[in-house]
């Protein structure tokens, strides 16, 4: 019997598919969604990772929040707003979660949850996108 076996190390290839690069942060933040009911609810989370179109973020405080949830992220004040990127300093970002991590057996609520930012990313320089063509009528 033939088996494959894997390598446990990231490929050379897959570190060249992001679109962008994460930062890595530590900053305390806010997520407020609205639950199945229509109810307000936030968390108060802790933002580690970010990039241009996705960010995790820790979960300090607050209940779960469902898969798929679109929710509004929000980074608290703080003193040195310069070390922030520049789409929390806009204020708050709508995402989306598409990612949650493994539940605290003391608490039942996830650690951690995978959010996609639903903002327009950058075009990257090396690409150049083809001008808009406008149809154009003829009459006779």
């Amino acid at each position: 019997m033939n088996r494959i076996l894997g390598r446990l190390s990231p490929s050379p290839s897959s570190s060249g598919q992001r679109i962008s690069e994460r930062q890595a942060l530590g900053v305390a933040g806010r997520v407020v969604w609205k639950d199945a009911r229509g109810t307000t609810r936030f968390n108060s989370v802790l933002i580690r990772d970010l990039s241009e179109t996705g960010a995790y973020i820790e979960n300090i405080s607050g209940s779960a929040i469902p898969l798929f949830r679109v929710v509004s992220l929000q980074a608290e004040r703080i003193e040195s707003p310069d070390t922030l990127p520049p789409m929390l300093k806009q204020g708050k970002v709508l995402s989306a979660v598409f990612r949650v991590g493994p539940s605290r057996p003391s608490t039942g609520t996830p650690e951690g949850y995978g959010l996609r930012l639903l903002v327009e990313p950058r075009r990257r320089a090396g690409v150049i996108s083809a001008p808009c063509r406008q149809m154009e009528f003829a009459t006779a």
